[in-house]
């Protein structure tokens, strides 16, 4: 906890005006400044850290949500803001679009989370599913902990659809880069159906063709 007291600490010297003690604090000045980036979004990052030193389990998805709130919602808002276009409109879309890909992050994760003592499938799902926590520490994925996997891929696909008009709300580099990571999740949503959602068997990567394809697909479409 000393080392997030601290980066807090530097991000009230750096939004001050003030020299921050940490390097790659210092190091985001330039950004803040050509950027306009608010303090908010980093303070959220901190915070998401200081929650996973405490907070270990959710009970529902709407819990993990505010979880991604504060985990992988600010990150859109950083690359908005580096771009220069961030709008209520336009974050409000991106905070769908990653809160997908966290989600989508987790079902890859599973084991290893586990291995840290941290499990960030809803416990709401895993009781409704007939799934223990010690099954999310075997060598393959029970029947029952794939179908919890296969309720989180189609949340995140849905939220990953609603979050899908952003891309032609975006104009310049910021379209084919927003568009790269929307379709990354796309791809690594089809890699873990493709599994049947055996996360733990095997690492579950999404296949660079279909990243592509989808990649493509978006950039046509939203316009």
């Amino acid at each position: 906890m000393w080392l997030l007291d601290l980066v807090d600490s530097d991000l009230d010297r750096l939004y001050t005006g003030a020299t921050p003690c940490l390097q790659a604090v210092r190091a985001l000045a330039p950004t803040v400044t050509a950027c306009a980036i608010p303090a908010e979004p980093l303070r959220k990052l901190v915070r998401a850290n200081r929650r996973d030193q405490v907070v270990t389990r959710y009970d529902t998805f709407e819990e993990l949500l505010g979880y991604c709130e504060l985990s992988a919602n600010p990150v859109g808002h950083l690359v908005l803001h580096v771009f220069g276009q961030a709008t209520p409109e336009r974050m409000a879309l991106a905070d769908r679009v990653c809160s997908a890909l966290q989600v989508v992050e987790h079902c890859q994760d599973v084991g290893e989370d586990f291995g840290r003592g941290r499990v960030y499938l809803p416990a709401k799902d895993l009781h409704e599913h007939g799934c223990a926590e010690a099954d999310l520490a075997g060598p393959t994925t029970p029947r029952a902990l794939r179908r919890v996997l296969a309720v989180q891929t189609s949340r995140a696909a849905r939220l990953l659809d609603e979050g899908r008009p952003l891309v032609a709300a975006l104009t310049g580099h910021a379209r084919p880069a927003v568009a790269g990571y929307i379709a990354g999740g796309l791809a690594t949503i089809a890699a873990l159906r493709r599994a049947d959602h055996d996360v733990l068997g095997h690492a579950v990567r999404p296949r660079r063709a279909r990243w592509l394809a989808s990649w493509l697909r978006l950039l046509a479409k939203e316009r």
